[in-house]
């Protein structure tokens, strides 16, 4: 099955008469690569003879990689293409049919249907219609002219049409928002590149173009892009969980396991493989081939299932008895097809993969869980309006017909009856439609989508859209120095070396020739093959550095004395280097062993100075001897040479080396301990890395905006310090904490060695530099600071990372940002938003960015809701006195439609200003309608209401006209609604001028015209509303105005900003009586039964829960509330001691303690060394945006979980009794590697 599963993939398979110019096929090397360990290495010898043999096959050369260009074609058309086709986009037609899934637009969609429906309905006519009309009492007056009825359809066709245009722009801003992403994905597979030996060269080949038998280099922090064998290898270690699911890192060397599959991360070492499989013939392309052929596959076995069964069901009618042995035959095919059915949808590791790529599809963010919460409150608030609209309407006819007029119910006027119900029911409809606000789900998607792109520009390049808004709420950054805060350009300016310290490089004369010598043989070989420094490519230009940009600094050292590295490693490839212990972040160094032509070894070896020169037993002198080096002298050299250098912001490394003689014969190399100890110190190098020109400044925007930036580095504390200093992070005189990793792990660490939140908690507040930190460190800070309960805002982290071991910390970060140019693959996959310029500024633009988003929701929220509650309140009252809206179903579709969608546009590409970096974060639990805004939403209302209402009462008489209220059922449109409805949209687009503030400003032009989107919109809205009421008459009910009627409509209009000034007056604080509005969906709020399911969804939907909560409420049975009182007192009285702990943050209530079963389990077991809670992660919406609330009273249905989730709840009087309490022992989580 694998194999003919591939037969229809393009180029996968080799032609025969491809084997002759190979020596090996296809399949014998797919074969080969599904070997592992020992097995894979026996096959090879049996097979080819050794690597070499291989190697010769596949007609490459171990040394120089693939010769010439054109044979690559021939490569490809053999073993085929890295490539692996990605899966089918959705169509337009699906979006579409997602997009009609919509709540609100179902409930329009059924009003229009019901609209249309009544509409061409006739009731059968009473001939005697003179004679019913005295009989059927005075509203019914003029009832009926042919012409009118007929265009009764025109108000559902309409509500239909414009359902349409929705439909159709959400589906269009999914498919184009579907179509960047994909663009995003192929930009970021094109710019991946990987080290190649090609014709002798070591060069940078995009990963689509490598093919079998090119010879890669690999490093740390890679991740394999082609399947491969080893074929040199320096203490290599790979991280297969995502093929295998092990998480333990696989040691890989040439005795024992060579194969190297791709998709699988390289976690220490660095070595050289030959490339054996590509694209759908490698592992993961295997994998990706099962899921994209197996799910067909399957659907046509489960058809094929089907038709059996009903086959069967026949046969079982035919014979009524029906044998058993069928009933079970059936039964068995039905196991078969459920069995196959998980298989197909999520299981396994490749499931996880999909799930993953579907998440960020669907993921909903903290501000689309506010909106989505708000327009169902809206819509329900609507609906009452709008059923209360309906019932006043129909007693107030019923009452004034039969009981006023005393009218008895004659059979030949009910037709007539029923029309007037009928209009009633629609102008009830008009009101639901008009309080239902579907344009924010738009205005959110349209905000993220343009943010996103604009991001793009600002070297922000956004993997994940929630990322871009969860940004603006940051309050504190974590970032690496090196590359982010500093150029990642490394040169060495002094050094100590020869009993002496220079303060600038020396001239070579000056070192002994025999130092000299040692100095440079160890820089060349015990730095990675793959640095090298390069020529400019600008006449004039600073030299290239590739690579490892402090092993750029050694080079470049060599350069300085004027000798040539390169020289050394072409007389000593790196096929002759005996051993290399390649740098990781425990050892903080690298060494390299060399082996005589006697027997003898020698090992140079590199790393930071405090750490070497503690190995160190003796260093060169001036004459180039070595004298004995004792720890006095070390700690003199250290205040001497060290810290002097380190406090200019120097990163100081040691070179060191240690011969092993012969008559010792072979040292053991795996015991690392002895090995690395008897150095003899060659020179102290520091080397400066300048700090970037426009970070202090970008630092200082950050802590004006409340932001407060912290400095994690692998340097020592000193260097830390002084470029902590130059970028502003510390100011001279600030009481703030440095502290190295070892100080820090100690003062958070109780005497068992179990982290303690409370002891973080006394740290982080003042903490601003951890040096010479691990990436545990990291991770342990990061996940501290947002599990913390002192400041009663709980604190959104970013941080920004390069190396492989910071993707525990980029995971867990609220926003995990990485390096575009030096961050390695692992770094990537981890982060949410990656810089492409590798530039803390750009941070500050993607906080600017996020504000913005929030902001212009805000924006169009205050502007919506101004609409809605007018055009309510018109509708009902105007309903209730005059038993007409004064507005129209189409004409309030129009203000809805098009308010809605090209407000939201309007609104939501306001650019961002500097103006917003000077206000705090709003914080996780900042309602979107602050008191300010509220205060403006009613302010408008009130002088729109009194406007309108003025002029429906009293229009006829100030403009001289005929009155338009009291009209009969279809009578023609009057001047005096259009007046109406004319001067409610002029008033709306003057307010959409005075939305653009949101805080009070007085200025509402201030930068209008940066937003030629906003100026466009407003214009274009106004042509349309000309058109509208000069041309068009039965449909929007309009009556052409005259330019007079025209120019009043417009002042009124403009009354609106007159207004906003004197609003705006009006200090917020004097107006006690206004709420806010807009919370998140807490987690706390979900019944459990829910929480359950909607773990699967990966994805709360707000308004969905709030459809079926009534539903579930009628489901709970009463069967359980016992069991779970018992429990909730049992907790209750173990909970006793620590009530004074019961934070708005805290999970110690008894509710929230349920309600996060997962958070229970991991709190809780000290013992498991976690390093990252990706799950916390994967329901994005649910756990990393649930906003803290003060815990609700613990009531008996909301805690099924206890029984449902199978979760055994048992209380151990020995431990602490709250499991999750903060600061409790149990709360802390071992972090150790």
């Amino acid at each position: 099955m694998a194999n003919n599963s591939y037969s229809g993939v393009k180029n996968s398979v080799a032609e025969p008469n491809h084997d002759g110019e190979f020596g090996c096929s296809l399949k014998e090397l797919r074969s080969l690569m599904e070997l592992r360990g020992a097995e894979g290495l026996h096959k090879i010898q049996e097979t080819y003879g050794d690597v070499n043999g291989l190697c010769n096959r596949l007609k490459t050369s171990l040394l120089s990689g693939l010769a010439g260009k054109p044979s690559f074609l021939a490569f490809q058309v053999a073993f085929g293409q890295n490539f692996i086709p990605p899966k089918k986009p959705k169509t337009f037609l699906q979006l579409v049919w997602e997009a009609l899934q919509d709540v609100t637009l179902i409930i329009l969609e059924v009003a229009a249907i019901v609209s249309l429906g009544l509409s061409f309905y006739k009731p059968p006519d009473s001939e005697n219609r003179s004679c019913s009309e005295l009989n059927c009492g005075n509203a019914a007056g003029g009832v009926e002219d042919e012409g009118e009825a007929e265009a009764g359809w025109i108000e559902g066709a309409a509500i239909l049409l414009s359902v349409v245009c929705v439909v159709l722009v959400t589906a269009f801003n999914d498919w184009s928002k579907e179509k960047q992403f994909r663009g995003l994905q192929s930009r970021i597979e094109q710019e991946q590149k990987f080290m190649m030996v090609r014709g002798g060269q070591v060069i940078p080949i995009p990963v689509a173009e490598i093919v079998v038998g090119d010879i890669a280099q690999i490093k740390y922090g890679d991740l394999l892009p082609a399947d491969g064998i080893l074929i040199q290898g320096n203490d290599l270690k790979i991280d297969e969980s995502s093929l295998t699911g092990e998480s333990d890192h696989v040691k890989k060397s040439m005795e024992k396991d060579a194969v190297l599959l791709s998709g699988t991360h390289v976690m220490e070492g660095s070595g050289k493989m030959v490339v054996t499989a590509v694209g759908v013939n490698s592992q993961t392309g295997i994998i990706f081939t099962l899921l994209g052929a197996g799910e067909d596959d399957e659907d046509e076995e489960e058809k094929e299932k089907k038709k059996e069964k009903e086959r069967k069901k026949e046969k079982k009618n035919k014979k009524q008895d029906g044998s058993v042995e069928n009933r079970k035959k059936a039964k068995a095919q039905d196991g078969a097809a459920m069995e196959m059915q998980p298989l197909n949808s999520d299981e396994g590791a490749e499931g996880e993969e999909k799930r993953k790529a579907n998440l960020s599809k669907k993921e909903k963010s903290v501000l689309q869980g506010k909106l989505t919460k708000l327009a169902v409150q809206i819509g329900k608030a609507g609906l009452v309006m709008s059923a209360i609209t309906v019932i006043i309407l129909v007693v107030l006819f019923v009452v004034d017909t039969f009981w006023i007029q005393g009218i008895p119910w004659e059979k030949e006027c009910t037709p007539i009856y029923i029309q007037f119900f009928v209009k009633f029911f629609i102008i009830g409809v008009t009101v639901l439609v008009v309080a239902v606000p579907e344009g924010l789900p738009l205005a959110v998607t349209i905000s993220l989508a343009y943010s996103v792109k604009k991001m793009m520009k600002d070297n922000n390049l956004v993997r994940h859209l929630d990322a871009c808004e969860t940004m603006g709420n940051a309050t504190a950054i974590c970032s690496d120095k090196t590359g982010t805060l500093t150029m990642n350009r490394m040169t060495v300016v002094q050094v100590f070396i020869a009993d002496k310290h220079y303060k600038k490089v020396p001239e070579p004369d000056v070192i002994p020739a025999s130092t000299m010598d040692l100095l440079i043989l160890g820089i060349s070989v015990n730095c990675a093959y793959t640095t090298k420094i390069m020529s400019p490519e600008k006449e004039g230009g600073l030299n290239r550095q590739v690579g490892n940009k402090t092993e750029c600094a050694l080079l470049g050292f060599a350069l300085d004395l004027k000798k040539d590295y390169q020289a050394i490693r072409n007389e000593i490839p790196e096929e002759k280097l005996y051993k290399v212990y390649t740098f990781n972040s425990i050892r903080k160094s690298m060494s390299t062993v060399l082996k005589n032509a006697d027997g003898s070894y020698r090992m140079f070896s590199k790393g930071a100075s405090e750490i070497l020169l503690r190995k160190c037993y003796k260093i060169l002198t001036a004459t180039g001897e070595a004298k004995l080096f004792r720890p006095r002298d070390r700690d003199d050299m250290v205040k001497r040479v060290i810290e002097p250098m380190a406090s200019e912001g120097l990163r100081t490394i040691c070179l060191a080396y240690r011969d092993f003689p012969a008559s010792e014969g072979e040292p053991d190399w795996d015991n690392e301990s002895d090995i690395l100890t008897r150095l003899t110190c060659v020179c102290v190098v520091g080397i400066e890395d300048p700090v970037r020109p426009e970070v202090p400044d970008a630092i200082r925007k950050c802590q004006r905006a409340g932001i407060t930036v912290r400095m994690v580095t692998g340097d020592n504390l000193n260097t830390a310090r002084a470029i902590s200093t130059k970028c502003g992070i510390l100011q001279p005189g600030d009481d703030f904490l440095c502290l190295e990793g070892k100080e820090f792990n100690r003062r958070i660490r109780n005497e068992k060695g179990e982290i303690e939140q409370e002891r973080i908690d006394k740290i982080w507040p003042k903490l601003r530099v951890l040096a010479r930190s691990s990436p545990t460190d990291k991770h342990t800070l990061v996940k501290g600071i947002i599990d913390s309960t002192v400041v009663e805002r709980r604190q959104v982290v970013a941080v920004t990372g390069d190396g492989t071991n910071d993707g525990p910390a980029l995971k867990k970060a609220d926003v995990g940002f990485a390096m575009g140019i030096a961050g390695t693959d692992v770094a990537k996959e981890a982060s949410d938003i990656i810089l492409t310029d590798d530039n803390f500024s750009s941070i500050v633009k993607a906080v600017m960015w996020g504000r913005n988003v929030y902001d212009s929701i805000s924006k169009f929220l205050q502007f919506q809701l101004t609409v809605n509650v007018v055009a309510v309140i018109v509708a009902f009252t105007g309903a209730c006195i005059t038993q007409d809206s004064p507005l129209k179903a189409v004409q309030m579709l129009w203000v809805n439609l098009i308010m809605d969608t090209f407000a939201s546009l309007a609104l939501a590409t306001e650019p961002p200003t500097e103006s917003l970096l000077l206000r705090k974060p709003y914080g996780r639990n900042k309602p979107l309608i602050s008191r300010t805004m509220m205060k403006n939403i009613l302010g408008h209302a009130v002088y729109q209401l009194t406007i309108i209402f003025t002029l429906l009462f009293a229009g006829e008489k100030m403009f001289d006209i005929d009155n338009g209220r009291y009209a009969p059922l279809h009578a023609p449109p009057s001047e005096h609604y259009t007046i109406v409805f004319n001067t409610f949209v002029m008033m709306q687009l003057f307010n959409e001028i005075n939305a653009r503030k949101i805080h009070g400003e007085r200025n509402v032009f201030e930068g209008i015209f940066n937003n030629m989107i906003f100026c466009t919109i407003v214009f274009g809205t106004f042509v349309i509303q000309i058109v509208i009421v000069q041309f068009g008459g039965k449909p929007f009910s309009c009556v052409g105005l005259s330019i007079e009627q025209w120019l009043w409509c417009i002042l009124l209009g403009f009354g609106c900003l007159l207004w906003g000034q004197i609003i705006s007056s009006i200090p917020t604080s004097r107006l006690k009586f206004l709420k806010t509005a807009g919370h998140g969906t807490q987690k706390e709020e979900i019944p459990d039964e829910e929480l359950e399911e909607l773990e699967d969804l990966d994805e709360i939907d707000h308004a969905e829960r709030e459809l079926r909560r009534g539903q579930i409420l009628w489901f709970r049975g009463l069967n359980r509330i016992q069991t779970q009182i018992r429990v909730v007192n049992a907790f209750r009285s173990s909970l006793s001691p620590y009530e004074g702990l019961e934070k708005p943050e805290s999970r110690t209530s008894i509710h929230n303690f349920m309600t996060h079963p997962e958070f229970r389990i991991e709190d809780s077991e000290p013992h498991i060394p976690l390093i990252d809670d990706t799950d916390a992660e994967d329901d994005a919406p649910t756990k990393r945006n649930a906003t803290p609330t003060p815990p609700p009273p613990p009531s008996p249905n909301q805690n099924n979980n206890a029984v449902d989730s199978g979760i055994h709840l048992f209380l151990d009087p020995s431990k602490p009794a709250t499991p999750s309490a903060p600061g409790s022992p149990m709360h802390s989580l071992e972090t150790s590697l």
